[in-house]
């Protein structure tokens, strides 16, 4: 990682990456926090426009409707409320109030929340406490409600459940910060004390990619498929040389560290991240451990596509790639082997290689250090991620045995549904307006608080699609946002689809649903528009390909009452 001089050299930069806007406040100076905020954005191709409030100016700056915070409209607000601060509060409130003084500090950051979200359509990134010890009754302390320990304990709890509900506020975790580095490495008093500087230089790089990280999660910039070497990687030796017996697994000596490693690739399966296996061997050999170890943790089942074979592993990455359908930026490929790395950085240099550590020991707690994994959202149905994409290699299989892709489909089975949006779904809605890339027209990114927002607006007419066929639920996997225009028009805000789903019909049957509402609310005409991105190429001309007529300016508008209905064979249920 960059250090902070290097971060304040590219703070003068500027890339061609996203444009995003972040304004920064706090209580303390937060000047140097800017600039490796801004600094460690460039090496991420982000284009960051700082604002930079002055020192202790939360209240007046979200109090005053024409702040410099409010003229800023930024994507983006940051909130550093110190540890440092909060102590000196502490110490001036009365003996006989400080066992309440966690519920009246978090009442008080809601307040400045809701005067931000009155004023501005801002996110939200609030840095958490790192827990002082104060010394004042020592371990003790864990155990007394009025002392400074507890409370700032408590006040990182409570704000961590208020957040739950807050779906436009994002935790930046400072405290995990103090608990890996160490309080004396982040604060360096000289120049808390002259210049009200809480944050060391030496701790900022590491701030402002907790920072980032969260940034680019929003964004829709995340990782979502974990590629797997197998020998010395999740294992200890060569099963093709060493036999079931042989390999390092378990309880035992090495065995626990590779053991510990394959629990935490699990749990990011269940949290929804797809694991990959590219490894060079025979496949029925490397799929012995999964099938017949008795220590093994992660199973065949939690595995969405498995490749072993002698061919190298760049192409087969390509062939994962091409299967799951994913941008070679959402793949993390992990390998023991520097020279299968550097193949794969070299022929793949979207991918991300990290670099592991010689010692098996050190290869969990460097690959949490990453934080590869940052997301801003979590529903119900990354559970079941794996299954659908299982699901989908089956459907590949039958595909290939028609010669007729009709056939095909119909024997598919389709049946899809189409609502408006409810409370249950938001989350799920707001994860993929974060992380569909490739089947999105205008690319804009919403929070669950947005979509709760436009769900209740009459100015909007919302719709989510799901999809089933005989071999499994796709899930919710569409949304469409119609803007009412005036009383005639409506403009197509959103429409975007998983590509798991692309070439089956579901592209008509979702437009021929959007001009069915329109008719049925009255509406003559109904406009989209396509935003270039870098990812979205395949649906640049996919109005004019379903019945809009092109006006010539990346504007596509389609006559509600002369609309003629696309063919699809999907049934509505």
């Amino acid at each position: 990682m960059s250090d902070f001089r290097t971060l304040q050299k590219n703070s003068r930069k500027e890339c061609d990456g996203a444009k995003v806007s972040v304004c920064i406040m706090g209580d303390v100076a937060t000047q140097f926090l800017a600039q490796a905020v801004k600094g460690y954005g460039y090496e991420c191709n982000l284009n960051l426009n700082i604002t930079d409030i002055d020192y202790n100016q939360i209240d007046m700056q979200t109090m005053d409707a024409d702040s410099e915070l409010y003229e800023s409209k930024s994507d983006y607000v940051l909130i550093y409320m110190s540890a440092e601060k909060l102590y000196e509060k502490f110490c001036h409130t009365d003996i006989s109030l400080r066992d309440k003084f966690a519920e009246m500090q978090v009442e008080y950051i809601k307040e400045v929340h809701n005067r931000i979200n009155s004023n501005v359509n801002s996110k939200i990134l609030q840095f958490n406490f790192i827990e002082i010890n104060d010394g004042v009754f020592g371990s003790y302390s864990n155990k007394v409600p009025v002392s400074f320990v507890f409370q700032i304990k408590k006040l990182n709890y409570l704000l961590n459940e208020y957040t739950v509900t807050a779906k436009n506020v994002f935790i930046i975790d400072l405290s995990s910060l103090a608990v890996k580095y160490g309080y004396d490495f982040i604060l360096n008093e000289k120049y808390f004390y002259s210049a009200k500087m809480a944050l060391s230089i030496e701790i900022l790089p590491h701030v402002a990619k907790s920072v980032i990280d969260v940034i680019k999660a929003v964004s829709g910039s995340i990782k979502k498929c974990v590629i797997l070497d197998l020998d010395n990687t999740l294992w200890g030796g060569v099963i093709g040389d060493d036999g079931l017996g042989g390999i390092q697994i378990g309880e035992l000596g090495a065995g626990h560290a590779f053991s510990d490693f394959q629990a935490y690739f699990l749990e990011l399966k269940k949290r929804g991240i797809i694991l990959a296996v590219c490894s060079k061997n025979n496949e029925d050999t490397a799929k012995e451990p999964f099938n017949s170890h008795p220590e093994m943790v992660l199973k065949l089942s939690d595995i969405a596509v498995f490749v072993a074979n002698w061919e190298d592993k760049a192409s087969n990455i390509k062939y994962i790639k091409e299967t799951l359908n994913l941008g070679y930026d959402s793949f993390v490929f992990i390998d023991d082997n520097p020279f299968e790395r550097n193949l794969v950085k070299s022929v793949l240099p979207d991918v991300t290689v990290p670099d592991m550590p010689e010692d098996p020991a050190l290869y969990l707690s460097y690959i949490r250090s990453l934080n590869l994994f940052e997301t801003a959202s979590y529903s119900s149905e990354d559970i079941s991620r794996t299954e659908q994409y299982q699901a989908e290699i089956g459907r590949k299989s039958l595909e290939a045995s028609y010669s007729n892709i009709d056939d095909y489909l119909q024997s598919l089975e389709m049946q899809a549904e189409a609502k408006a949006f409810d409370e249950f779904h938001y989350s799920r809605i707001a994860q993929l307006t974060q992380r569909s890339n490739q089947f999105n027209l205008r690319t804009i990114r919403y929070t669950e608080a947005d979509i709760e927002k436009i769900s209740k607006d009459d100015n909007y007419l919302t719709i989510y699609f799901t999809l089933k066929d005989k071999f499994g639920d796709h899930g919710l996997i569409s949304v469409v946002i119609m803007k009412k225009v005036d009383n005639e028009t409506l403009f197509i805000d959103t429409w975007l689809m998983s590509c798991r789903v692309l070439k089956r019909g579901m592209e008509e049957f979702i437009v021929n649903k959007m001009i069915d509402i329109a008719k049925k609310n009255g509406y003559k005409t109904v406009q989209g528009e396509y935003i270039k991105t870098p990812k979205n190429a395949m649906v640049e001309k996919i109005y004019s390909k379903l019945g809009f007529h092109d006006n010539g300016d990346n504007s596509y508008t389609a006559d509600v009452n002369a609309f003629i209905n696309n063919k699809t064979l999907i049934k509505e249920i």
